[in-house]
């Protein structure tokens, strides 16, 4: 018998990863595909470069929710191709890995690692259970409401990297240590999902409402006010954040109906904490420093050319300056993570600069032209929902509005309906890691397989078509939005 184990072949892993490649390399040689055509009868070729982008688009998706080769290694394969294939230069491809969103999502982990090191997540912890108290569910629905509304007020992206944590200190009171359990799957999967749902609801939860609201304007000469945006979306984030947790308590029902003792232990990890210490204060002053600049960033002209990620990026210097956080902190960063949002970028970018990302689009909503005015805003929307999952969403509603807003016109369907649903799908992408950031943080916590995320998200992105479908004939035009043109 030979001293060597000899390791079972992984047959399902071999299959995807052949049919990624296998679907790259038949639609990367594959004749030429017609143009796309508008209903001005302006036509949208597809050049080489742009099906090939197409065809690495994809690859990249089957090998993420397969999850064939890590995550972050399918984000690398994502650069190398495009430049091994000739689909963009190398220098544009692997540009986009430090793209400064990309740098944003690494400010947002170090904030994370900043409240773990100094202790304030315990302490955020505990404060938590002392108000939701020990049945499970209300634990759940606590820590997505928390998620929900700090993305009112901060971006998604930050506001995932600051519950994060917590979390990971509730999930280890639960009981189980490393092992996957139901509660700990609805924990962190809740989070990315409440994550998204909060932040529809104002400009400050994501730069996609800013650049929508824009576009809008620049369209259709209209102006979308801070609190008009709240006005329709407030109902509709909130009720999805109640839908996330009534799905996730009867899809993952946690094995525990309470965790016992959980009061008087918290109790009593609560006074061991004692009062605030120097690290503590420091990391809530720069948290908040940065969170207020970038709320006021709407209101104070001066500070619009700013950017985000230098923003975020001030908190991380100022970490290290004051010794909160050390090298060992910065060597334990997960950069599989940053990697994935790394590839999402580049890939994003080179469907948009090969000008397949416009090509699908208009295909798309042609099919639509002809459509009854709610078929129409609802194809949009899956439109939006769909690429979002792959590419920025902010890409998503920018390759798609334009043209939308051109057919609207045939239709007689009002600019306003399109923006909104547009920025609702946009806002939740649930299916993929790369549909947002919360998503790929919340996979961190090792509690669950891509697989399982795409398997509970397309259920939640049903769930949430059939939300917006009844707001489109409801609520919103009791609100007084716009639908049609008179």
């Amino acid at each position: 018998m030979s001293a060597v184990n000899q390791q079972k072949v992984d047959w399902n892993r071999i299959f995807f990863l052949a049919l990624g490649l296998g679907l790259f390399l038949g639609i990367y040689f594959a004749p030429p595909w017609a143009d796309a055509v508008d209903p001005t009868g302006q036509a949208f070729p597809l050049t080489r470069e742009g099906k090939a982008a197409i065809a690495l688009f994809l690859m990249a998706g089957i090998w993420w929710v397969f999850e064939v080769i890590p995550i972050g290694a399918t984000s690398l394969a994502i650069g190398v191709m495009q430049a091994l294939f000739a689909i963009r230069p190398a220098k544009e491809a692997f540009r986009d890995f430090m793209d400064p969103s990309v740098m944003f999502i690494f400010g947002s982990v170090v904030v994370g690692l900043a409240f773990t090191k100094s202790g304030l997540t315990k302490r955020l912890a505990y404060k938590m259970l002392e108000v939701v108290g020990d049945r499970t569910s209300m634990i759940l629905l606590g820590c997505l409401v928390v998620t929900a509304g700090l993305a009112h007020f901060m971006a998604h992206t930050a506001a995932a990297a600051t519950v994060f944590p917590i979390l990971i200190a509730i999930n280890d009171l639960y009981g189980e240590g490393d092992k996957q359990t139901r509660f700990g799957k609805s924990l962190f999967i809740g989070m990315a999902y409440a994550a998204g749902a909060g932040s529809i609801i104002t400009f400050l939860g994501a730069a996609r409402g800013p650049a929508a609201a824009g576009m809008f304007k620049e369209f259709t000469g209209q102006d979308v006010g801070f609190f008009e945006l709240t006005k329709y979306m407030f109902i509709l984030g909130w009720l999805m954040v109640f839908a996330i947790w009534g799905y996730l308590c009867v899809a993952m029902k946690p094995e525990k109906a309470r965790i016992e003792g959980l009061k008087e232990r918290v109790r009593d990890l609560s006074a061991r904490l004692g009062p605030l210490t120097r690290e503590e204060i420091y990391v809530i002053l720069c948290v908040l420093g940065v969170v207020a600049v970038m709320g006021i960033q709407s209101f104070v002209p001066a500070l619009k050319p700013l950017d985000r990620a230098a923003i975020m990026l001030v908190s991380t210097l100022t970490f290290f300056i004051l010794r909160v956080l050390t090298v060992q902190e910065l060597e334990e960063i997960p950069w599989n993570i940053i990697l994935l949002f790394s590839g999402a970028m580049s890939i994003g970018f080179c469907l948009w600069q090969t000008g397949a990302a416009k090509w699908m689009a208009v295909n798309w909503l042609v099919l639509l032209k002809e459509a009854n005015w709610f078929v129409f805003v609802m194809g949009i929307s899956i439109f939006v929902l769909a690429m979002t999952n792959f590419i920025m969403n902010v890409a998503a509603i920018a390759i798609s509005l334009p043209v939308s807003l051109v057919i609207a016109k045939y239709l007689g369907v009002a600019p306003d309906v399109i923006l909104y649903a547009s920025l609702v799908t946009a806002g939740m992408p649930f299916v993929l890691l790369i549909g947002a950031a919360p998503n790929a943080i919340a996979y961190e916590s090792r509690q669950f397989t891509t697989g399982e995320f795409f398997k509970h998200g397309m259920v939640m992105s049903v769930v949430l078509l059939v939300v917006l479908g009844v707001f489109l004939l409801t609520l919103w035009p009791m609100m007084g939005m716009p639908i049609t043109l008179r």
